[in-house]
Protein backbone atom coordinates (compact mmCIF):
# COMPACT_ATOMS: atom_id res chain seq x y z
CA UNK A 1 0.00 0.00 0.00
CA UNK A 2 2.97 2.18 0.30
CA UNK A 3 3.75 1.77 -3.28
CA UNK A 4 1.88 5.08 -4.19
CA UNK A 5 4.37 7.41 -2.97
CA UNK A 6 6.19 6.17 -6.02
CA UNK A 7 4.07 8.08 -8.30
CA UNK A 8 3.85 11.48 -6.03
CA UNK A 9 4.88 14.78 -7.41
CA UNK A 10 7.26 16.72 -5.22
CA UNK A 11 5.02 18.34 -4.15
CA UNK A 12 3.24 15.85 -2.61
CA UNK A 13 2.94 15.18 1.47
CA UNK A 14 4.78 11.91 2.15
CA UNK A 15 3.15 9.10 4.44
CA UNK A 16 6.79 9.09 6.18
CA UNK A 17 5.72 13.15 7.11
CA UNK A 18 2.71 12.49 9.05
CA UNK A 19 2.96 13.94 11.91
CA UNK A 20 0.84 12.63 15.92
CA UNK A 21 0.16 14.46 19.00
CA UNK A 22 0.82 10.67 19.91
CA UNK A 23 2.80 8.25 18.13
CA UNK A 24 1.26 5.25 17.21
CA UNK A 25 2.74 1.34 15.83
CA UNK A 26 1.06 1.98 12.30
CA UNK A 27 0.27 -1.58 10.56
CA UNK A 28 -0.15 -2.21 6.98
CA UNK A 29 -2.27 1.13 6.27
CA UNK A 30 -0.15 4.16 5.79
CA UNK A 31 -0.39 6.82 8.17
CA UNK A 32 -3.15 9.06 6.20
CA UNK A 33 -5.10 5.92 5.00
CA UNK A 34 -5.50 5.16 8.66
CA UNK A 35 -6.86 8.57 9.44
CA UNK A 36 -9.60 8.16 6.81
CA UNK A 37 -10.94 4.52 9.08
CA UNK A 38 -10.71 6.46 12.23
CA UNK A 39 -12.84 9.45 10.83
CA UNK A 40 -15.27 7.35 8.76
CA UNK A 41 -15.78 4.66 11.93
CA UNK A 42 -16.40 7.49 14.50
CA UNK A 43 -19.49 8.41 15.56
CA UNK A 44 -19.70 11.64 14.18
CA UNK A 45 -19.23 10.78 11.10
CA UNK A 46 -22.47 8.42 11.28
CA UNK A 47 -24.35 11.96 12.35
CA UNK A 48 -23.49 13.07 8.96
CA UNK A 49 -27.01 11.24 7.36
CA UNK A 50 -29.66 13.79 9.24
CA UNK A 51 -27.79 17.26 9.18
CA UNK A 52 -28.84 20.07 7.56
CA UNK A 53 -26.55 21.22 4.02
CA UNK A 54 -28.80 24.36 3.26
CA UNK A 55 -32.46 23.30 2.89
CA UNK A 56 -34.43 21.60 5.98
CA UNK A 57 -38.02 20.32 6.99
CA UNK A 58 -37.72 19.00 3.02
CA UNK A 59 -39.96 16.00 2.47
CA UNK A 60 -38.02 15.16 -0.65
CA UNK A 61 -35.13 12.30 -0.23
CA UNK A 62 -33.37 13.83 -3.38
CA UNK A 63 -32.20 17.27 -1.41
CA UNK A 64 -28.52 17.01 -0.10
CA UNK A 65 -27.56 16.30 3.56
CA UNK A 66 -24.16 16.93 4.60
CA UNK A 67 -23.46 13.27 4.07
CA UNK A 68 -23.41 13.88 0.60
CA UNK A 69 -21.79 16.86 0.59
CA UNK A 70 -18.73 15.74 2.38
CA UNK A 71 -18.55 12.44 -0.23
CA UNK A 72 -19.04 15.09 -3.25
CA UNK A 73 -15.95 16.78 -1.76
CA UNK A 74 -13.49 13.72 -1.40
CA UNK A 75 -14.62 12.72 -4.91
CA UNK A 76 -13.71 16.47 -6.35
CA UNK A 77 -10.57 16.74 -4.41
CA UNK A 78 -9.55 12.84 -5.36
CA UNK A 79 -9.76 13.60 -8.79
CA UNK A 80 -7.88 17.31 -8.61
CA UNK A 81 -5.29 15.41 -6.53
CA UNK A 82 -4.84 12.20 -8.28
CA UNK A 83 -4.23 14.65 -11.47
CA UNK A 84 -1.68 16.57 -9.77
CA UNK A 85 0.28 13.65 -8.16
CA UNK A 86 -0.92 14.45 -4.36
CA UNK A 87 -1.46 12.16 -1.46
CA UNK A 88 -5.34 10.99 -1.94
CA UNK A 89 -5.05 9.28 1.60
CA UNK A 90 -4.56 12.71 2.99
CA UNK A 91 -6.89 14.50 0.72
CA UNK A 92 -9.85 11.92 1.48
CA UNK A 93 -9.54 12.00 5.15
CA UNK A 94 -9.28 15.64 5.05
CA UNK A 95 -12.47 15.64 2.75
CA UNK A 96 -14.86 13.47 4.69
CA UNK A 97 -13.82 14.94 8.10
CA UNK A 98 -13.94 18.59 7.07
CA UNK A 99 -17.50 19.03 8.39
CA UNK A 100 -18.24 16.72 11.44
CA UNK A 101 -18.37 19.78 13.46
CA UNK A 102 -21.36 21.34 11.65
CA UNK A 103 -24.36 21.75 13.91
CA UNK A 104 -28.13 21.22 13.58
CA UNK A 105 -29.62 23.12 10.45
CA UNK A 106 -26.85 24.17 8.98
CA UNK A 107 -24.70 27.95 9.11
CA UNK A 108 -28.21 29.11 10.96
CA UNK A 109 -27.67 26.59 13.68
CA UNK A 110 -23.99 27.44 13.93
CA UNK A 111 -24.70 31.42 14.21
CA UNK A 112 -27.00 30.85 17.03
CA UNK A 113 -24.40 28.36 18.55
CA UNK A 114 -21.70 30.99 18.50
CA UNK A 115 -23.77 33.63 19.83
CA UNK A 116 -24.85 31.67 22.60
CA UNK A 117 -21.29 30.37 23.11
CA UNK A 118 -20.07 34.24 23.24
CA UNK A 119 -22.86 35.22 25.91
CA UNK A 120 -21.32 32.01 27.96
CA UNK A 121 -17.97 33.50 27.54
CA UNK A 122 -16.53 30.28 25.42
CA UNK A 123 -14.90 32.21 22.72
CA UNK A 124 -16.17 32.04 19.33
CA UNK A 125 -17.72 28.89 17.72
CA UNK A 126 -17.04 27.89 13.90
CA UNK A 127 -17.70 24.72 12.44
CA UNK A 128 -14.58 23.78 11.07
CA UNK A 129 -12.59 24.80 14.43
CA UNK A 130 -15.50 22.17 15.81
CA UNK A 131 -14.49 19.41 13.63
CA UNK A 132 -10.83 19.71 15.06
CA UNK A 133 -12.17 19.63 18.15
CA UNK A 134 -14.46 16.93 18.08
CA UNK A 135 -11.77 14.62 16.68
CA UNK A 136 -9.08 15.85 18.88
CA UNK A 137 -10.85 16.44 22.07
CA UNK A 138 -14.45 14.98 22.11
CA UNK A 139 -14.88 11.54 20.41
CA UNK A 140 -13.64 8.68 21.76
CA UNK A 141 -14.75 9.24 25.11
CA UNK A 142 -12.84 12.80 25.32
CA UNK A 143 -9.50 10.55 24.31
CA UNK A 144 -10.04 12.05 20.73
CA UNK A 145 -8.64 9.99 17.57
CA UNK A 146 -5.64 10.86 17.21
CA UNK A 147 -5.19 12.20 13.61
CA UNK A 148 -2.28 13.50 12.05
CA UNK A 149 -1.54 17.33 12.17
CA UNK A 150 -1.77 17.28 8.57
CA UNK A 151 -5.20 16.28 8.46
CA UNK A 152 -6.44 17.88 11.14
CA UNK A 153 -4.54 20.95 10.02
CA UNK A 154 -6.35 20.75 6.51
CA UNK A 155 -10.12 20.37 7.98
CA UNK A 156 -9.47 23.56 10.21
CA UNK A 157 -8.35 25.48 7.14
CA UNK A 158 -11.20 23.83 4.98
CA UNK A 159 -13.70 26.62 4.71
CA UNK A 160 -14.96 27.28 1.24
CA UNK A 161 -16.72 30.19 2.46
CA UNK A 162 -13.56 32.27 1.29
CA UNK A 163 -12.38 31.84 -2.23
CA UNK A 164 -9.14 33.20 -2.80
CA UNK A 165 -7.87 32.61 -6.76
CA UNK A 166 -4.16 30.95 -5.22
CA UNK A 167 -3.40 28.77 -2.87
CA UNK A 168 0.00 28.92 -1.57
CA UNK A 169 0.53 26.08 1.38
CA UNK A 170 2.91 27.31 4.71
CA UNK A 171 4.32 24.78 6.56
CA UNK A 172 3.63 24.54 10.30
CA UNK A 173 4.87 22.64 13.36
CA UNK A 174 2.71 20.92 16.02
CA UNK A 175 3.16 23.98 18.23
CA UNK A 176 2.16 26.33 15.49
CA UNK A 177 -0.90 24.19 14.19
CA UNK A 178 -2.17 24.66 17.88
CA UNK A 179 -1.60 28.47 18.21
CA UNK A 180 -3.93 28.99 15.56
CA UNK A 181 -6.42 26.57 16.78
CA UNK A 182 -6.97 28.15 20.25
CA UNK A 183 -6.82 31.22 18.54
CA UNK A 184 -9.67 30.73 16.73
CA UNK A 185 -11.99 31.01 19.55
CA UNK A 186 -10.34 34.46 21.10
CA UNK A 187 -10.52 36.19 17.23
CA UNK A 188 -13.63 36.01 14.83
CA UNK A 189 -11.48 37.08 12.12
CA UNK A 190 -8.56 34.56 12.19
CA UNK A 191 -9.97 31.79 10.66
CA UNK A 192 -10.45 33.69 7.39
CA UNK A 193 -6.79 33.98 7.37
CA UNK A 194 -5.88 30.56 8.21
CA UNK A 195 -3.83 28.62 5.31
CA UNK A 196 -3.56 24.91 4.68
CA UNK A 197 0.39 23.17 5.81
CA UNK A 198 -0.08 21.15 2.60
CA UNK A 199 -0.93 21.38 -0.93
CA UNK A 200 -3.77 18.69 0.20
CA UNK A 201 -5.42 20.76 2.41
CA UNK A 202 -5.46 23.62 -0.30
CA UNK A 203 -6.68 21.12 -2.72
CA UNK A 204 -9.65 20.22 0.06
CA UNK A 205 -10.42 23.81 0.33
CA UNK A 206 -11.05 24.68 -2.97
CA UNK A 207 -12.99 21.25 -3.40
CA UNK A 208 -15.50 22.26 -0.65
CA UNK A 209 -16.52 25.52 -3.30
CA UNK A 210 -16.57 23.47 -5.97
CA UNK A 211 -18.95 20.29 -4.41
CA UNK A 212 -21.84 23.17 -3.27
CA UNK A 213 -21.92 25.93 -5.93
CA UNK A 214 -23.64 23.54 -8.74
CA UNK A 215 -25.26 21.16 -5.85
CA UNK A 216 -26.85 23.87 -4.25
CA UNK A 217 -28.25 25.46 -7.82
CA UNK A 218 -29.51 21.78 -8.49
CA UNK A 219 -31.22 21.44 -5.04
CA UNK A 220 -33.01 24.91 -5.16
CA UNK A 221 -34.35 23.81 -9.03
CA UNK A 222 -35.47 20.76 -7.36
CA UNK A 223 -37.91 22.74 -5.23
CA UNK A 224 -38.76 25.49 -7.43
CA UNK A 225 -36.59 28.39 -5.67
CA UNK A 226 -35.81 29.32 -9.26
CA UNK A 227 -35.22 27.82 -12.34
CA UNK A 228 -31.71 27.63 -14.14
CA UNK A 229 -32.67 29.68 -17.27
CA UNK A 230 -32.55 31.85 -14.59
CA UNK A 231 -28.38 31.80 -14.24
CA UNK A 232 -26.52 34.87 -15.22
CA UNK A 233 -25.15 34.34 -19.31
CA UNK A 234 -22.08 35.91 -17.69
CA UNK A 235 -21.74 32.78 -15.31
CA UNK A 236 -23.19 30.19 -17.87
CA UNK A 237 -20.86 30.97 -20.52
CA UNK A 238 -17.80 30.36 -18.47
CA UNK A 239 -19.36 27.61 -15.96
CA UNK A 240 -21.95 25.73 -17.68
CA UNK A 241 -25.64 25.39 -16.42
CA UNK A 242 -25.65 21.55 -15.03
CA UNK A 243 -23.72 20.92 -12.03
CA UNK A 244 -21.42 18.81 -13.90
CA UNK A 245 -20.31 21.36 -16.42
CA UNK A 246 -19.82 23.43 -13.45
CA UNK A 247 -17.65 20.81 -11.55
CA UNK A 248 -15.30 19.64 -14.78
CA UNK A 249 -14.96 23.13 -15.52
CA UNK A 250 -13.68 24.40 -12.40
CA UNK A 251 -11.80 21.24 -11.89
CA UNK A 252 -9.99 21.39 -15.36
CA UNK A 253 -8.87 24.56 -14.86
CA UNK A 254 -7.99 24.00 -11.35
CA UNK A 255 -5.70 21.34 -12.83
CA UNK A 256 -4.47 23.28 -15.94
CA UNK A 257 -3.66 26.07 -13.70
CA UNK A 258 -1.84 24.18 -11.15
CA UNK A 259 -0.18 20.77 -12.72
CA UNK A 260 4.11 21.33 -11.83
CA UNK A 261 3.75 23.99 -9.18
CA UNK A 262 3.93 24.11 -5.70
CA UNK A 263 0.18 26.33 -5.38
CA UNK A 264 -3.03 25.65 -5.94
CA UNK A 265 -4.17 28.14 -8.85
CA UNK A 266 -7.59 28.74 -10.45
CA UNK A 267 -7.54 31.31 -14.31
CA UNK A 268 -9.20 34.36 -13.93
CA UNK A 269 -11.71 34.24 -15.91
CA UNK A 270 -13.12 31.14 -14.17
CA UNK A 271 -12.31 32.54 -10.66
CA UNK A 272 -14.42 35.66 -11.65
CA UNK A 273 -17.28 33.36 -12.91
CA UNK A 274 -17.10 31.42 -9.35
CA UNK A 275 -17.37 34.51 -7.55
CA UNK A 276 -20.59 35.49 -9.63
CA UNK A 277 -22.21 32.02 -8.64
CA UNK A 278 -21.09 32.72 -5.44
CA UNK A 279 -22.96 35.90 -4.74
CA UNK A 280 -25.97 34.76 -7.41
CA UNK A 281 -26.62 31.78 -4.59
CA UNK A 282 -26.18 33.76 -1.78
CA UNK A 283 -29.03 36.13 -2.91
CA UNK A 284 -31.09 33.76 -4.72
CA UNK A 285 -30.48 30.29 -2.28
CA UNK A 286 -28.61 30.84 1.24
CA UNK A 287 -30.70 34.23 2.18
CA UNK A 288 -33.76 32.59 0.93
CA UNK A 289 -33.45 29.20 2.45
CA UNK A 290 -33.92 30.18 6.26
CA UNK A 291 -36.27 32.66 6.64
CA UNK A 292 -36.54 35.66 9.38
CA UNK A 293 -39.48 32.96 11.25
CA UNK A 294 -37.21 29.84 10.56
CA UNK A 295 -34.37 31.62 11.86
CA UNK A 296 -36.79 32.77 15.43
CA UNK A 297 -37.77 29.11 15.85
CA UNK A 298 -34.13 27.72 15.52
CA UNK A 299 -33.10 30.25 17.97
CA UNK A 300 -36.07 29.56 20.61
CA UNK A 301 -34.59 25.42 20.16
CA UNK A 302 -31.53 26.02 20.64
CA UNK A 303 -32.05 28.01 23.71
CA UNK A 304 -34.72 25.86 25.02
CA UNK A 305 -32.69 22.73 24.86
CA UNK A 306 -29.45 24.74 26.22
CA UNK A 307 -30.67 25.44 29.12
CA UNK A 308 -32.70 22.61 29.70
CA UNK A 309 -29.06 21.04 29.43
CA UNK A 310 -27.48 23.36 31.32
CA UNK A 311 -30.05 22.96 34.48
CA UNK A 312 -29.66 19.08 34.30
CA UNK A 313 -25.91 19.25 34.88
CA UNK A 314 -26.18 21.64 37.71
CA UNK A 315 -29.18 19.40 39.40
CA UNK A 316 -26.82 16.17 38.29
CA UNK A 317 -29.93 14.63 36.42
CA UNK A 318 -28.31 11.26 35.69
CA UNK A 319 -31.01 10.38 33.71
CA UNK A 320 -30.81 13.37 31.41
CA UNK A 321 -30.68 12.84 28.02
CA UNK A 322 -26.99 14.98 28.05
CA UNK A 323 -25.98 12.37 30.80
CA UNK A 324 -27.64 8.96 29.29
CA UNK A 325 -26.59 9.95 25.34
CA UNK A 326 -22.85 12.01 25.64
CA UNK A 327 -21.64 12.44 29.25
CA UNK A 328 -21.47 9.09 30.74
CA UNK A 329 -19.46 8.06 27.99
CA UNK A 330 -16.63 10.79 28.52
CA UNK A 331 -13.35 10.50 30.91
CA UNK A 332 -12.04 12.70 33.95
CA UNK A 333 -10.18 14.84 31.37
CA UNK A 334 -13.22 15.77 29.27
CA UNK A 335 -15.84 15.82 32.39
CA UNK A 336 -13.67 18.72 33.79
CA UNK A 337 -14.68 21.29 30.86
CA UNK A 338 -17.12 23.64 31.75
CA UNK A 339 -20.84 23.08 31.93
CA UNK A 340 -20.97 25.32 28.80
CA UNK A 341 -18.53 24.08 26.97
CA UNK A 342 -20.56 20.30 27.39
CA UNK A 343 -23.88 21.52 26.27
CA UNK A 344 -22.39 23.45 23.46
CA UNK A 345 -20.15 19.97 22.54
CA UNK A 346 -23.40 17.87 22.58
CA UNK A 347 -25.60 20.08 20.73
CA UNK A 348 -23.10 20.71 18.34
CA UNK A 349 -23.10 17.20 17.41
CA UNK A 350 -26.45 16.81 17.26
CA UNK A 351 -28.84 16.10 14.16
CA UNK A 352 -31.82 17.84 13.45
CA UNK A 353 -34.18 15.04 14.08
CA UNK A 354 -32.32 14.57 17.53
CA UNK A 355 -32.42 18.05 18.41
CA UNK A 356 -36.12 18.51 16.90
CA UNK A 357 -37.33 15.66 20.30
CA UNK A 358 -35.17 16.78 22.50
CA UNK A 359 -36.67 20.34 22.06
CA UNK A 360 -40.26 18.34 22.09
CA UNK A 361 -39.36 16.50 25.16
CA UNK A 362 -38.37 19.70 27.08
CA UNK A 363 -41.64 21.29 26.24
CA UNK A 364 -43.62 18.80 27.60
Amino acid sequence: MRNHNLYLSEYATRDEEAIRFSEILEDIRPAFFHDIDRIIYSMAYTRYMDKTQVFSYQHNDHISKRMVHVQLVSKIARTIGRALGLNEDLIEAASLGHDLGHVPFGHVGEAILNQISLEENEGYFHHNIQSVRLLMEVENGGCGRNLTIQVLDAIMCHNGEFIAQNYQPIKKTKEQFLEEYHLSYQDEQVVKTFVPMTLEGCVVRISDMIAYLGRDIDDACMLGVFDKKDLPKEIVDVLGVHNRDIINTIIMDVIKESFGKNSLSISKHVFDAMKKLKKFNMEHIYLKANPKENWERYETMFRTVFQHCIKDITLNRQDSAIFQDFLNYKNETYLSCSKARKVLDYIAGMTDDYLLKLYSDYRK
